[in-house]
């Protein structure tokens, strides 16, 4: 088991021989559009964007067939756009919705893969898209449309890109939203409005806690077989913005290669130590279970005390998406002792 590179764990990590590389089944006829709230009419005149790439995309109108990654796909919903077809983790083994695609009704949309390494080219094809929307974490990489398939992908439609590092966690929900808004989402709508108060509050009840539990310490880490994957606080926007909340956050000084952790073999997995553990809750990575049986990580503070919670490091970047974290967070570390370092 290994879980996908960044925002993920390292690019280092096999990922190919995890998880399945090919085609998502199914060759349905494409659906009636569904790209936004608002569907442009046909006066409406030309679409232009400059994606995070410093991509400048100009179509006749604006894009009503629209498909996108997983995550681009949950914050895109959140803010009243409605793709056509998702693409990468959005549908669970039993068949009922996976958490990473938010609150896309998958029942609704078409799917052109659904794992790294996934993506049906033949079927995006034939769903006519204006556009394809992905979230990014490497320059000018699209996250989770495979290298063998750019060429062919950006020959059928004009790709958006999101940079989903190096930014404020704010700024990347913000740049969602007004991409929304140019796709002709009202950004006035109750739901997106309702959301942003969430989010505001939930920012508000962490800042409180953190005021109140200054010597709580907290680590975010992720699982693989053959390591333990340290958070580096500064290259994860979410981490970041919670540590300017004042969450007092275990970072190490830096990153290994390729950035977003630091790499520790399992036999010095108490190299850094905590009051609470956030552990990755995607399926890739290794359960708290698993990570039992490691004998270094037993021995944690945190493991021995039972504090440990849910990272929900793939969240999309959305009001509602990081409001439904914070609330979490703010829960679980409502109960949790600031005294088990010592």
């Amino acid at each position: 088991m290994a879980i996908p590179p960044p925002r993920t764990l390292a690019a280092a990590l096999a990922v190919a021989a995890v998880l399945g590389v090919g085609a998502c089944g199914g060759t349905a006829s494409p659906p009636a559009a569904l790209a936004s709230s608002a569907p442009a009419s046909a006066g409406q005149g030309p679409w232009t964007w400059t994606d995070d790439r410093g991509k400048n995309i100009s179509l006749p109108q604006r894009p009503q067939r629209i498909v996108a990654q997983f995550d681009s796909a949950a914050a895109l919903w959140d803010f009243g756009v409605r793709p056509i077809a998702v693409y990468g983790p959005h549908r669970l083994k039993d068949g009922s919705r996976d958490r990473a695609v938010g609150e896309v009704d998958i029942t609704k949309v078409e799917s052109i893969g659904n794992a790294f390494g996934e993506f049906n080219v033949e079927k995006y094809a034939s769903l006519q898209p204006d556009v394809l929307v992905a979230g990014m974490y490497e320059k000018d990489k699209l996250w989770y449309v495979p290298a063998e398939s750019v060429q062919a992908v950006d020959q059928i439609a004009p790709s958006v890109g999101v940079m989903h590092s190096g930014k404020p966690l704010l700024e990347i929900i913000e740049r969602y939203g007004r991409l929304a808004a140019a796709l002709g989402a009202d950004q006035k709508a109750a739901p997106v409005v309702e959301a942003r108060n969430r989010f505001d509050a939930a920012s508000a009840a962490l800042k409180t806690l953190a005021a109140a539990k200054p010597d709580l310490k907290v680590m975010i880490v992720a699982g693989a077989p053959d390591a333990l994957y340290v958070a580096y606080q500064p290259d994860h926007p979410d981490i970041t913005y919670w540590g300017k909340l004042g969450l007092n956050v275990v970072s190490p000084p830096k990153p290994s290669e390729g950035g977003f952790w630091e790499v520790v073999s399992w036999e010095s997995a108490d190299k850094y130590q905590a009051d609470v553990i956030l552990v990755d809750a995607r399926a890739q990575a290794m359960t708290i279970e698993e990570m039992a049986k490691k004998p270094t990580w037993a021995k944690l503070p945190a493991v021995k005390a039972g504090q440990l919670y849910p990272w929900r490091a793939a969240e999309r970047y959305s009001y509602l998406g990081y409001a439904n974290v914070m609330e979490e967070l703010k829960a679980n570390l409502d109960k949790a002792r600031d005294d088990v370092v010592r």
